[in-house]
């Protein structure tokens, strides 16, 4: 208890202004008599094994601990538990020779989870002056009673060639991340990388119109036009409630859905700061998610920059062994400098608190679902709604007001009986004005960039994947997206920037509104990756994109580019801009 009233003293020194509600309900977290059990950090953002962990819970169809996939980063000590489960009724001699790899990698890159027999096969022979590279995958690391701690180096350098483009692009960062333990009750976790970059025309124009890069939020210019320089820093700590609740803490990304995209909350945009609560017990996984936003923001000039809130709960229900449904809700509010404590309330279903509040907020809701076939398959889907009316959906008029946004997808692994050739095809399509609201504070976004979906609103969109491991140190992959979006025109809204109003004077009509209203544009966007890993975490990397956008409504506009890419990526996920 002394330990807990010390972190709530540590938070009043650092927030010596009034402490906002997300603060002060975890402080109250931490002063409550609690029995901490063995704790865990997250996966980072794009790491190798969530391509093993998606294929073991196909295969497995039925396995009751990687079937909770739905939100996401994935805790380490679920996922070492996971492939334990999976290969307690599975024979390891069965998979694929990339797979019994993979699953190594796995114990390789989470050994505080191991039992010290297991850390001992995967010692170093060589390790570097006795205490650096002791294993293969990290730099440096200490496993001893109550203490774990893991130090990486972070760095990732890339060289693109665009078609047409006289620039030098590329991306530089380095950094380092930092992980571990105390007495196995409480979870540290901390990423930070400077970054400079200059990206390609198109991204370059997202960065100029949104006035932020995307993933990351604030820059400054570096050196020539188009060039960004930015400092990525995200962390957080964890412990536990009970052996069946989770707590997590800091700054960061998260993610709800099975799917490349998601229409709930997708990790496209900036980090923020978050309180998680994450209850796992029988067939139930609950995520309750507390965030601080910023406002949208031209930055011009040095100001501080407003903040809005958001709260979202997550039901994962798993019906049967192999099908699995959700509920989704979550409301983005503007109050001054507070956090409206009415959604605080953990139990699910907003919307009473909502109307209570004068149905002023931001609220949507959803329904999602996933089922695992044949141990080859899974289907998947997700349905948002923001706001409609039966009758005016009945009527077929394009009325305004009816919000929402449907997601379809399906995940073939050993397509065709190739060992380790996974295919994915997913459509998504949202209409007019979702996630938009009647202020500018209270759209569905977080420091000018979308909290869900990359193109907003007003667009329907396919994707198709091939990822191939033909073997183990070697990922081909091969994605093609295509969509068409109606885009606004500098006179009227068509509901395609959710930044917007959904009001006069940016909305002037109640109907006709239709995916693809406005001014029509298609986009095709093609990749394909070649990667080849040098040693644990330490890949080089070819990567090659076309991309040809045309507007089909006056004015006519057209624009087609290639960018050839070569990389050098460590401890870190790769960038890409498939938008």
């Amino acid at each position: 208890m002394q330990f807990k009233k010390t972190i709530v003293r540590l938070f009043l020194i650092l927030y010596p202004r009034p402490i906002n509600a997300i603060l002060m309900a975890f402080a109250v977290i931490l002063m409550l008599p609690v029995d901490l059990h063995s704790q865990t950090t997250y996966l980072p953002q794009g790491d190798k094994a969530n391509i093993l962990l998606e294929r073991l819970e196909i295969m497995g169809k039925t396995d009751s601990v990687l079937n909770f996939s739905k939100t996401r980063p994935f805790s380490r000590k679920h996922s070492v538990n996971g492939v334990n489960s999976y290969l307690s009724s599975h024979d390891k001699a069965s998979l694929s020779k990339v797979d019994a790899y993979n699953i190594d990698r796995v114990y390789i890159n989470n050994l505080e989870y191991l039992t010290p027999e297991q850390v001992e096969g995967f010692k170093s022979k060589k390790p570097i002056w006795k205490n650096f590279y002791t294993t293969p995958a990290n730099l440096y690391e200490v496993h001893v009673n109550d203490f774990d701690l893991v130090v990486n180096p972070v760095f990732q350098y890339v060289i693109s060639k665009e078609k047409d483009n006289d620039q030098h692009l590329f991306l530089n960062s380095r950094g380092l991340s930092v992980r571990g333990r105390i007495a196995k009750k409480i979870g540290f976790s901390a990423y930070i990388t400077d970054n400079q970059e200059r990206d390609p025309g198109y991204v370059q124009q997202f960065i100029a119109e949104r006035r932020a890069v995307p993933g990351a939020g604030l820059y400054k210019d570096f050196k020539d036009p188009g060039g960004v320089d930015y400092f990525d820093a995200r962390g957080y700590f964890t412990f536990n409630v009970t052996k069946y609740i989770d707590v997590a803490f800091g700054y960061d990304k998260n993610f709800i859905g099975n799917g490349h995209r998601s229409l709930f909350l997708s990790d496209f945009g900036n980090n923020n700061l978050f309180l998680k609560l994450n209850t796992r017990i029988w067939k139930f996984n609950y995520q309750n998610l507390f965030m601080e936003l910023h406002n949208a923001d031209d930055r011009v000039g040095d100001r501080l920059i407003g903040k809005k809130y958001a709260a979202m709960h997550h039901l994962d229900v798993n019906i049967t062994k192999w099908l699995n449904i959700g509920l989704f809700e979550g409301v983005v509010f503007g109050r001054r400098d507070r956090f409206d404590l009415g959604y605080l309330n953990p139990v699910i279903f907003y919307r009473s608190i909502e109307l209570q509040n004068g149905s002023y907020d931001n609220s949507v809701a959803g329904l999602d679902v996933k089922a695992n076939i044949a141990k080859r398959f899974q289907v998947y889907g997700q349905l948002l709604l923001d706001e409609f009316k039966l009758s005016e959906v009945r009527a077929g008029n394009g009325w305004w007001g009816n919000k929402f946004g449907l997601q379809l997808g399906a995940k073939y692994v050993d397509a065709f009986t190739i060992k380790n050739l996974d295919l994915q095809l997913e459509h998504n399509r949202v209409r007019p004005f979702t996630y938009s609201h009647r202020d500018s504070v209270a759209n569905y976004t977080h420091y000018n960039q979308p909290l869900a979906h990359p193109l907003m609103a007003n667009f329907s969109e396919f994707i198709a994947t091939a990822r191939y491991q033909p073997a183990p140190k070697w990922l081909l992959q091969v994605k093609a997206i295509g969509y068409k979006q109606g885009r606004d025109s500098s006179a009227e809204s068509f509901g395609s920037n959710i930044f917007l109003p959904h009001i006069a004077p940016y909305r002037i009509k109640e109907y006709g509104f239709t995916i693809g209203s406005g001014w029509l544009t298609n986009v095709f966007y093609a990749s394909m990756l070649v990667s080849y890993e040098l040693r644990e975490n330490l890949f080089l990397e070819f990567f090659g994109v076309m991309r040809k956008q045309e507007t089909k409504t006056p004015p006519i506009t057209s624009s087609n580019t290639t960018i050839v890419s070569f990389g050098l990526r460590w401890n870190m996920h790769r960038r890409e801009f498939d938008f």
